[in-house]
């Protein structure tokens, strides 16, 4: 299963975690990890480009592991951007977890 875990202060994301593998397909078949995998670097990939921000990432060597960390010395209007990523990537990452949850569980810290 994978753990995705969404830590939070003061109303805003700090930083996320995820752990596990989905394990509902065969390896390079598996589409919730599939899905998982792209909502995520998708999103991380999107804060560094269209916010021009760099992210404290953390990755397994054999996959089963991601941590960001997002940044907390930025202005207020690029704080804003990421942040709205972020929450389109948990609304997405919810949406997986609606229709594939005994293989994805989202938790807020």
């Amino acid at each position: 299963m994978i753990q995705i875990t969404v830590f939070q202060s003061d109303n805003q994301v700090t930083a996320f975690e995820l752990t596990g593998h989905a394990e509902s397909g065969p390896y390079g078949y598996d589409l919730v990890c599939a899905g998982v995998s792209a909502v995520t670097f998708g999103a991380v990939n999107a804060i560094m480009k269209l916010c021009e921000t760099d992210l404290n990432i953390d990755q397994g060597a054999d996959g089963g592991y991601l941590a960001v960390k997002l940044p907390t010395n930025i202005n207020s209007e690029k704080l804003d951007k990421v942040q709205w990523l972020v929450q389109g990537m948990i609304v997405s990452l919810q949406t997986i977890e609606e229709s594939y949850g005994e293989h994805v569980q989202l938790k807020f810290l």
